[in-house]
């Protein structure tokens, strides 16, 4: 049986409640050993509703990179409003993961260009936000807006990933964007580890 595909219930139910900038959000790079954790923000208008163009979307881990590719210029052209916000590696040392991903979604919603008044999070509350807001689990197979976050946060940080693999040749960034694959581990333990690498944890934990 596959997963569900997401779909606009959640934003739909809001935007009859009264909620004009409903605001999903996601992030990548939580579990990996290097680089950054990259959230998004994306805000659609009720009209995105049933746009054929967007009826490929869904949770960027279904999607090849290919398709998420073609992906994201169709929904930045429908979204009303985006952003992208970063954590760096350090601050996942210093602040832990949970902490420095919170971090990444409030800088992705400190850009956008409107201020939201509902969001929509794969998992995490952003108590700190004075917003009303639902984390959802498995949001981005639920949620139009969250999958939609999740492919572009996916896309960008793919993207920075494969520039860090030309600045640290070796260990193979660009295949494996900086996770745990056994290929990546060899690497670390034939060469240790590269200053973008993350210390916090085992096995790059010096």
């Amino acid at each position: 049986m596959s997963p569900p595909a997401p779909t606009w219930e959640l934003e739909t139910h809001l935007w009859q409640a009264g909620y004009r900038y409903v605001a999903g959000l996601d992030e990548v790079g939580r579990g990996a050993l290097a680089g950054p954790i990259v959230a998004a923000a994306v805000v659609f208008p009720p009209q995105a509703v049933g746009e054929p163009a967007l009826c490929a979307l869904h949770d960027s881990k279904r999607l090849t990179p290919q398709q998420r590719a073609r992906l994201v210029p169709v929904l930045l052209q429908h979204a009303r409003a985006w952003a992208v916000g970063w954590a760096s590696w350090e601050e996942v040392d210093h602040l832990g993961v949970p902490e420095a991903a919170r971090r990444a979604f409030r800088r992705a919603l400190e850009h956008l260009s409107l201020a939201p008044d509902y969001l929509l999070l794969d998992h995490l509350l952003l108590p700190e936000v004075e917003l009303p807001q639902t984390a959802l689990p498995k949001g981005d197979a639920r949620s139009f807006s969250i999958a939609a976050a999740s492919v572009l946060a996916k896309t960008v940080r793919d993207a920075y990933m494969e520039g860090l693999d030309r600045c640290w040749p070796g260990y193979a960034f660009a295949r494996h964007k900086g996770y745990g694959t056994p290929a990546h581990r060899a690497a670390l333990a034939q060469r240790g580890p590269a200053p973008v690498h993350r210390r916090r944890f085992a096995p790059v934990r010096l």
